[in-house]
């Protein structure tokens, strides 16, 4: 358990990434982590796409740089040549609570793994586009699902993110 606390403490959102490739392996320890978080009444409602495909990665950094108004050229995903997208099943009242749960789930096992990784938004006005509509059928995926968010993951360029100090009063207790 104490392993579990200190990952909690020391992961950190990287946002510089070396653009050699997480090896499949880790990728899928990654994913399965995300298909153990909990959801509301066990729905497991929560769906994850993994993207490696330099072509599609660098669309979708592309679309969410333009969704974010960030100029030509940026790269919202940091250089990170892998990422997990979550979507969640739009009819799912606690699609967005769920879908938040995997993403807590994938960012602790990339650090357990050492791996580094970021949580990227933008992800609920990419599928809400047709482009994301279809990219979903083409994946075979039937429904409505609501985009959560992306978890940029790669190996860290750089010193790993130190964290900040924790803000005070944020504990109150009904004894």
């Amino acid at each position: 358990m104490r392993e579990v606390l200190e990952n909690m403490k020391s992961r950190r959102s990287v946002r510089k990434f070396k653009p050699d490739m997480v090896p499949q392996e880790i990728l899928d320890q990654i994913m399965e982590s995300g298909l153990y978080a909990a959801s509301g009444m066990g729905r497991q409602a929560t769906i994850m796409i993994q993207v490696t495909n330099k072509e599609m990665r660098d669309k979708i950094a592309q679309m969410n740089q333009e969704i974010g108004g960030w100029k030509e050229g940026f790269d919202p995903f940091y250089g990170a040549p892998a990422m997990i997208i979550v979507l969640a099943k739009k009819e799912v009242p606690t699609r967005i609570y769920d879908g938040s749960l995997v993403m807590g789930n994938l960012m602790l096992a990339a650090h357990e793994l050492g791996i580094g990784s970021c949580w990227i938004h933008r992800a609920k006005e990419e599928f809400e586009t047709d482009w994301g509509k279809d990219l979903l059928k083409s994946l075979g995926v039937e429904g409505e699902y609501e985009g959560i968010g992306h978890c940029a993951l790669g190996y860290v360029d750089g010193e790993y993110p130190q964290a900040a100090e924790r803000k005070e009063k944020r504990i109150f207790a009904v004894k």
